[in-house]
């Protein structure tokens, strides 16, 4: 009888064993990202290994603009990419029109499930026109005036000066600039035109170009004409540093000597602002809506899947846990200022608190109201061609070599060449 019963021993400890070898058998995924959601993965895989022990993640961290090239260049040759990729809002459009992402709206992902649970211009970010979905929403930077305190009270200029209407923002401009000798209102007068650009759209129209790929960018668009006539008053007044793009060194030496008065930028700036951008400058500024009733979004981050992943499930994982966890929404929140998508994530009662930096201002409030006034614009594959013919017909205003007419009447005409 015993000798009978060895072999069923046998087998079942060697069951019992490889049970035990598969359970310890980890899958190993890469995720590529970019400063700052190096951070916010960093800081999320403690709670992702207690849920997934047997998910081994490891970062590969690129500069912005490297982080992007890698993968224009893996999906286009269909190899190197890592098995989860994070995209910035300014190229989903891109790698969405140009394949080689998974489609998440299908089984086994279903994405689809969770919109209602987002904020709701996030997910037509990431649908094609052909309703394939090609990443999940983490991150948003809804968009915020932030303004010295002090200028305004030394010039005599309330906040509501400041954005009641851009007519109003020029008009206090000038007397805070004038009461503040060397300051500048705005670092770079195009920073108005880009917001003007991105409000007053119907819901489902494109910056650029309509549904039918017509080009929207005209002299006779009220949007466009007043973006570049703004812009161009904020430049004869001499109120903006001339700085140019965000995080430039001019404009980032303009932020550290303290001689701004006001900035328009996502919600994000005020961790770069606390933690080296104007540290010096603490409880000297607040946040309050942009001028003009405007909404806009700066920006923005997705999680998507290559096709040529071999891990697919493990990388959808991380990806559900990253975006739809509200702790870990949150977390990413109090990791680097990376405003939730998530809107369970946004009734935190962090929320309610104030901002230290900006003189414990309850301004996480302002900028929930903002994400969730902001509507949802359709994307083109075309954008990124667009707006740099209207960064470049723009400047040329601004420098006083073309007119606003002209300007816009030859970008109009460049940017459908381009988008034959």
């Amino acid at each position: 009888m015993k000798k009978s019963l060895l072999p069923l021993t046998l087998a079942l400890l060697a069951s019992a064993a490889a049970s035990f070898a598969s359970a310890q058998a980890k899958t190993t995924i890469t995720v590529g990202v970019f400063p700052d959601l190096d951070s916010v993965v960093k800081a999320a895989l403690p709670g992702f290994n207690k849920k997934f022990p047997n998910i081994e993640v490891k970062i590969n961290s690129l500069a912005y603009a490297d982080h992007h090239n890698a993968l224009t260049t893996a999906l286009a040759t269909g190899s190197g990419a890592n098995d989860v990729e994070a995209i910035d809002f300014g190229y989903v459009a891109k790698f969405a029109e140009g394949g080689g992402l998974v489609d998440i709206s299908k089984a086994p992902y279903n994405a689809g499930q969770y919109r209602s649970k987002f904020v709701a211009y996030t997910y037509p970010q990431a649908i094609t026109d052909d309703g394939r979905m090609v990443a999940m929403p983490t991150d948003i930077g809804p968009g915020s005036m932030f303004y010295r305190t002090d200028f305004l009270k030394k010039a005599g200029v309330s906040a509501a000066d400041l954005n009641r209407s851009w007519d109003s923002y020029i008009a206090a401009g000038k007397k805070i600039v004038a009461a503040n000798p060397g300051s500048f209102l705005i670092p770079d007068a195009g920073e108005v035109a880009q917001i003007i650009i991105r409000t007053g759209l119907n819901t489902g129209e494109g910056l650029y170009f309509d549904k039918s790929n017509k080009v929207l960018v005209s002299p006779t668009s009220p949007r466009f004409m007043q973006a570049f006539t703004v812009a161009k008053a904020i430049r004869d007044a001499k109120l903006d540093a001339r700085a140019g793009a965000a995080f430039s060194s001019d404009w980032t030496t303009a932020f550290q000597k303290g001689n701004l008065a006001s900035e328009v930028s996502g919600a994000w700036l005020v961790g770069h602002m606390q933690n080296w951008l104007a540290k010096d400058f603490s409880g000297k500024w607040a946040s309050q809506q942009l001028p003009g009733k405007s909404y806009t979004s700066y920006g923005g981050s997705f999680y998507g899947i290559p096709a040529q992943s071999k891990n697919k499930d493990a990388a959808w994982e991380l990806i559900r846990y990253l975006t739809t966890d509200p702790a870990q929404q949150i977390l990413a929140f109090k990791t680097t200022g990376a405003f939730p998508a998530l809107k369970a994530a946004q009734t935190a009662p962090l929320f309610g608190e104030g901002v230290p930096y900006l003189a414990n201002q309850k301004a996480r409030l302002v900028w929930r109201t903002a994400a969730n006034n902001i509507k949802p614009i359709d994307v083109n594959k075309l954008d990124p061609v667009a707006e740099q013919i209207v960064a470049d017909s723009l400047s040329a205003v601004l420098d006083g070599t073309k007119t606003v007419t002209q300007a816009l009447t030859d970008a109009q005409a460049l940017i459908a060449r381009r988008a034959r």
